[in-house]
């Protein structure tokens, strides 16, 4: 296997029009009913020119040196009004029409975006800080949103509106529409580059949120080891740093867009001039009338108001482009542990047969943490992985829950390769136990019936029985008696109401309802109170009765309980039997286990 990259990109490479284009490819839903809104549109507009053409009606046809036709007049103005309101309500429409399909679109992005990030190993997503990376999905596409809601409806309806006053006024002078452009094309041609500089000053402020959000986050997350450790001061600066770093880059880019509207406004100011000075002229030669005149002046206003906007509108779309590339860029990072749809072979629940077979693997850019590393573990069987700090049981047990693929080898689950089975069969089948379970801030039978609702495959009176099961096999009974609200008690943020011992019966009780056929445990009972452990241990047995298990051992206790000892260093199996065949040997695990007895009589 080629060495691989397991980093969430940065940012997209796309420029700003094919991220828009990538973006609507991504989600479709965005464009949905774009015909009927194009069509509004295009009515909305068409009303905006009413006004214009009836000054010069009622200019040039109601006002004459014999008097004022106020009937005339009436009826231009009525006609203007329908105009106008049937403008209005065509706006209404569109809006409507084009927010409902933003958010349609956004919310589809988000989900889809949300389940890349799931699809992503750990190793991956731990390339990038938490919080930095949940901004992709909030915040990031909050700006999408924004812009698709104003920004996308003022840039339609300013296009044609353009359009529209550009034809009237070519209707009434071609000479004066002429001049109107060629005023403007100077504006154009340097609103180009400047519009290359606001973009890259947004994505300097999208990344610099990124990094502000992820600061704040750890710095939350982690607010007992700040205070224990005194290092508040230097949290808060660390923060500071970031928001100043943010502050910095918001003023840069806010520079660049005061000088891109300010050129818009002077611009728009000058075609003012410049035509009041060539309709002079042209009215005096007799080329074009008063009452068209004082239309085309209102035409250079719908003209130049969407220019205007659109220096605002292109701007913000700058910076809705800038997160849209780094949402993007999430769902360009390639899956690097892909699963089938379905699995190759279906095979009956029971305790599984593990092999795994020349296993090599290192982490990108690394040196090889596993040496062909050869395994065969009999259903039923109970495995604890013993070695030094850095020997390759972590990332063996990553690898035989399949977190990580190998570079070379492969790992077998009753004949069938991992990567041959769906993740639900897979995550079905085998199940990793960490050292320290994750809990959610909600109630303790919600955080130990968490995969039966996640699978929507049973009823909640199944749920309930089997989590009310879990309970007593695994002889938790008296320690839920604690609680007065028994399994509705709700265990905090993260778990903080329980002990580190008490989340870890919540995670065992967790993995009993999955019913896997291999557990794979990182050692839970390496740091509880000695009360606790007794718990753990009676409720361990009850959970690994009929299953294979692979424990990866920090204490010579859970070895010396184990039907097969598996001892690593660097990366190799080194030695391989029963703790008793192990200690006759006189090896490496027998020299272990006496230093540990040795070390745990010395604090007896």
């Amino acid at each position: 296997m080629a060495d691989r990259e397991t980093q969430i990109q940065s940012a997209s490479d796309l420029g700003v029009f094919a991220t828009i284009r990538r973006g609507v490819q991504v989600t479709p839903e965005i464009v949905q009913g774009i015909g009927w809104t194009l069509l509004f549109a295009v009515l909305a507009a068409a009303g905006k020119i009413t006004v214009p053409l009836a000054v010069q009606q009622a200019v040039d046809t109601a006002v004459d040196p014999a008097g004022i036709n106020l009937e005339r007049i009436l009826l231009v103005c009525l006609v203007a009004l329908g105009a106008v309101l049937a403008s209005g309500l065509c706006t209404a429409f569109m809006n409507v029409r084009l927010i409902k399909a933003a958010e349609t679109g956004l919310a589809r992005l988000r989900e889809r975006a949300f389940s890349h990030i799931h699809q992503l190993t750990v190793l991956t997503q731990n390339s990038e800080r938490k919080g930095s990376l949940v901004s992709r999905v909030t915040s990031d596409v909050d700006t999408i949103s924004m812009f698709v809601q104003w920004g996308g409806i003022m840039l339609l309806t300013s296009i044609l509106q353009l359009v529209a006053a550009t034809v009237v006024m070519f209707w009434f002078s071609w000479q004066l529409t002429l001049l109107v452009w060629v005023t403007f094309i100077p504006f154009v041609i340097l609103l180009q580059p400047a519009q290359r500089a606001v973009n890259r000053g947004f994505t300097a402020v999208r990344a610099k949120m990124g990094a502000l959000l992820g600061a704040v986050s750890e710095s939350v997350v982690g607010a007992s080891t700040v205070t224990a450790y005194g290092i508040g001061p230097r949290t808060e600066a660390k923060i500071n740093t970031a928001v100043e770093e943010h502050r910095v880059s918001g003023i840069d880019a806010m520079k660049k867009v005061a000088i891109s509207f300010s050129a818009g406004v002077f611009a728009a100011n000058l075609v003012l001039v410049v035509v009041v000075i060539g309709g002079a002229y042209l009215g005096v030669a007799g080329e074009i009338t008063p009452g068209q005149l004082v239309a085309f002046l209102f035409l250079v206003q719908l003209f130049t108001g969407p220019v205007q906007l659109a220096t605002e509108v292109l701007n913000e779309m700058q910076n809705a482009v800038a997160g849209w590339r780094r949402v993007l860029a999430i769902l360009e990072t390639e899956i690097d542990v892909p699963f089938k749809d379905a699995s190759t072979t279906t095979i009956p629940s029971g305790p599984s047969h593990l092999v795994v077979e020349k296993l090599d693997y290192n982490y990108p850019g690394g040196p090889k943490v596993l040496d062909s590393v050869d395994l065969n573990i009999a259903p039923g069987q109970r495995v604890a992985v013993v070695g030094e700090t850095g020997s390759g049981k972590t990332t063996l047990a990553k690898l035989i829950t399949r977190f990580v693929d190998p570079v070379q080898g492969r790992v077998l689950l009753d004949g069938i390769d991992l990567r041959d089975h769906s993740e639900h069969d897979l995550r079905r089948r085998v199940l990793l136990v960490p050292q320290e379970g994750f809990l959610f801030a909600t109630s303790l039978r919600a955080n130990i019936s968490y995969p039966l609702i996640a699978s929507g495959e049973y009823s909640e009176a199944e749920i309930a029985t089997r989590v009310e099961g879990a309970v007593s096999a695994l002889g938790l009974d008296p320690w839920l008696a604690n609680f007065p609200a028994g399994l509705d008690s709700e265990v905090g943020q993260r778990g903080e109401r329980l002990s580190a011992g008490e989340r870890q019966l919540v995670a065992l009780a967790r993995a009993y309802v999955c019913e896997a056929d291999l557990l794979v445990m990182d050692e839970v009972t390496s740091a509880v109170d000695p009360a606790t452990e007794v718990a753990i241990s009676r409720a361990l047995d009850a959970l690994m009765e009929n299953k294979s298990t692979v424990t990866i051992a920090h204490r010579l206790s859970t070895a010396q309980n184990s039907d097969v000892v598996v001892v690593m260093d660097r990366g190799r199996v080194v030695e391989l039997g029963s703790h008793d065949d192990l200690i006759a040997r006189e090896g490496r695990y027998a020299a272990m286990f006496s230093a540990w007895l040795a070390q745990t009589n010395s604090q007896v």
